[in-house]
C-alpha cells in the first residue's frame, strides 16, 4: 500500500437508533467523505426500511458505497465485507477522499483494524463434538487454551466452542491466529478517527420504538410480504422485524403483537450492542450525535 501514512479513515460506530448514520452523513458532506457501510444488514437490498438503510434522498447528499448491493439470498459473512470494504475504502483514497465506515456491526470494525486470522479448515469431526458437547463449555475452554477463556464471557457460548475448535484442530490458541492476523490488518498503519455514538439506553429504547412504529406505517409489512421464499436459516430471514411480521402475515400474530416483539427484539440487541463496545470501544472517541460533543 503506497503512502501509507497520508492516508486516514473515520469509523463512526455505534448501538441502533444512536444517530450514527444522520452524524456520518453531516460529516462526509463537511469533510469531503464517502460513506461506506459497517452493518451487517443493511447490505440487503429487500431491507431498506427494516435495516434503518439511508433513505434515496439521503444518499442523494453523499456518496454512499455497499449498501443494498446484494441479495437475502446470499450469506453474507465478514470476510466477503472485509474485502469488499477493503476496495471501496481504496478507491475513495484514490479519489482523494475520506472514507466513512459507519455502522453498528462490531465484527466488521475488528476485522478493518485486527483482521481475520486464517484459521485452517475445521475437520468436521471436531466441529460436531463441541457443538454437540454437553457439559461446561468455558471450563473445558479454561483447561485448554486459558488465555481465550479470560476473554470470553461464560454465556459466550458460539465463540467459546470456536475457540475449543481451534485449539484442537491446530494445536494453537485462537490468540495466536488472531495476533498473527492483524499483523496484515488493512487498517494497520492508517491515520484513524474512532467515534462512538454515546446515547443513554432508555433514550435508545424511545427512539427505536418510535422508529419502529414508522418502519411500519412507511410499509415494513409490504417490505416482508415482499421477500422471495427463503431459508429460515439465512442472515436476513433473522433481521429484527421479519421473523415477527412474517409471523403476522402467516395469521399467527395480531399486528400489535408482532410490533412488541419486535420492539422486544430491537431493545434486547441494543442491550447486547452496548455491552458489546462497553468492552470494546475504550479506545473511542465518544460523542453524542444530537450535539457533537
Amino acid at each position: 500500500m503506497s503512502n501509507v501514512s497520508q492516508k486516514s479513515a473515520l469509523l463512526i460506530a455505534g448501538p441502533t437508533a444512536s444517530g450514527k448514520s444522520a452524524l456520518a452523513l453531516r460529516l462526509a458532506q463537511a469533510r469531503n467523505g464517502v460513506i461506506i457501510n459497517a452493518d451487517s444488514m443493511q447490505v440487503y437490498a429487500e431491507l431498506r426500511l427494516l435495516s434503518a438503510r439511508p433513505s434515496a434522498a439521503e444518499e442523494a447528499q453523499a456518496p454512499h458505497r455497499l449498501y443494498g448491493h446484494i441479495g437475502g439470498a446470499e450469506a453474507y459473512s465478514v470476510a466477503r465485507w472485509l474485502d469488499e470494504a477493503a476496495r471501496a475504502i481504496e478507491a475513495v483514497w484514490a479519489a482523494g477522499q475520506l472514507p466513512i465506515i459507519c455502522g453498528g456491526t462490531g465484527l466488521y470494525f475488528m476485522a478493518l483494524e485486527k483482521g481475520l486470522s486464517e484459521v485452517p479448515p475445521i475437520p468436521e469431526v471436531v466441529r460436531q463434538k463441541w457443538r454437540g458437547y454437553g457439559d461446561d463449555l468455558h471450563a473445558a475452554l479454561a483447561e485448554r487454551d486459558p488465555v481465550m477463556a479470560a476473554r470470553l464471557g461464560i454465556n459466550d457460548r458460539q465463540r467459546i466452542i470456536r475457540a475449543l475448535e481451534v485449539i484442537e484442530a491446530t494445536g494453537r490458541s485462537l490468540s495466536d491466529w488472531q495476533g498473527h492476523g492483524q499483523e496484515g490488518a488493512f487498517l494497520n498503519h492508517i491515520n484513524i478517527e474512532r467515534v462512538l455514538v454515546d446515547v443513554p439506553r432508555e433514550v435508545l429504547y424511545g427512539r427505536a420504538d418510535h422508529r419502529f412504529d414508522m418502519m411500519v406505517s412507511q410499509g415494513a409489512v409490504d417490505e416482508v410480504r415482499a421477500l422471495p421464499p427463503l431459508d429460515a436459516a439465512l442472515p436476513i430471514m433473522k433481521a429484527i422485524g421479519v421473523p415477527e411480521l412474517s409471523a403476522y402475515l402467516r395469521g399467527e400474530l395480531r399486528l400489535d403483537e408482532a410490533i412488541d416483539l419486535a420492539k422486544r427484539a430491537t431493545r434486547q440487541y441494543i442491550k447486547r450492542q452496548l455491552t458489546w463496545w462497553r468492552s470494546k470501544g475504550a479506545d473511542w472517541r465518544r460523542i453524542n450525535a444530537d450535539t457533537g460533543v
